[in-house]
């Protein structure tokens, strides 16, 4: 069993309107562009599909998508709206989807779900196994503001809005990783929630990479190509298996 944290019910009812801002235009369209392009004329596999932020827009571009879930109530949301998308409810470091894909990913973060970094090793190796040769790897994953980090201090905020504010809580030892969330009601009274994640640096997920036999291709800032530099917080990272 994968030490990821399980997504319930109720977090999957709340979880579309949550991260609404995901799924503004300008944030989804350029990562669809990319994945398409990517995917070309072959079938996308995405790791944590989740509610489909990504595979509904993808699947309506023309590329089959099929997906990995570890928690079925996630799914069950997915299917809700779009019962054709298929989807195998188990750990994306072991579980396996039928077929042969020209692109899996794994956008948003997801990968850190995995605690572990012998999880997260296992998990390149199960995206290698599902690629024909010549398909890409994608995996989109937060860079830790450790720049941000005064001595001392071990949390970082990541969002602060009015009706949400988040703060990350960070083992700088252990890489892991704890995720505050306190939405405000309408009544005036607050919600917490926090999940868990192993947090990965670039140079280690090349490695993890190279270890399931993928080379490397490109990495940007974001899904429009900007340049990682040394204050970049996040990355979009690409490799292919050898043809």
């Amino acid at each position: 069993m994968s030490s990821s944290d399980v997504w319930d019910a109720g977090t999957a009812a709340r979880y579309d309107r949550q991260s609404a801002f995901m799924f503004a235009p300008d944030v989804l369209d350029p990562a669809v562009d990319v994945l398409a392009e990517l995917a070309g004329e072959g079938p996308a596999l995405e790791l944590a599909i989740g509610t489909g932020r990504v595979a509904i827009p993808l699947t309506d571009r023309g590329v089959p998508v099929a997906g990995i879930e570890l928690s079925q109530p996630m799914a069950d949301e997915l299917h809700r709206k779009r019962p054709d998308i298929p989807v195998v409810v188990g750990d994306m470091a072991t579980a396996t989807a039928p077929g042969e894909f020209s692109l899996v990913y794994v956008v948003w973060n997801s990968l850190g779900n995995v605690r572990t970094q012998d999880e997260q090793v296992a998990t390149f190796a199960n995206a290698a196994r599902h690629l024909a040769p010549g398909g890409h790897v994608v995996v989109e994953l937060g860079v830790p503001a450790l720049r941000r980090f005064p001595p001392g201090q071990t949390a970082v905020p990541f969002h602060v809005g009015s009706h949400h504010v988040g703060f990350d809580t960070l083992d700088l030892l252990t890489q892991q990783g704890t995720s505050h969330h306190y939405w405000r009601r309408d009544d005036g009274t607050v919600r917490y929630a926090a999940s868990n994640f192993r947090y990965v640096w670039p140079a280690e997920l090349d490695l993890m990479a190279r270890l399931a036999g993928l080379e490397f291709v490109r990495r940007t800032a974001d899904w429009r190509g900007a340049p990682v530099t040394g204050e970049s917080e996040s990355a979009v990272s690409v490799w292919r298996k050898p043809a």
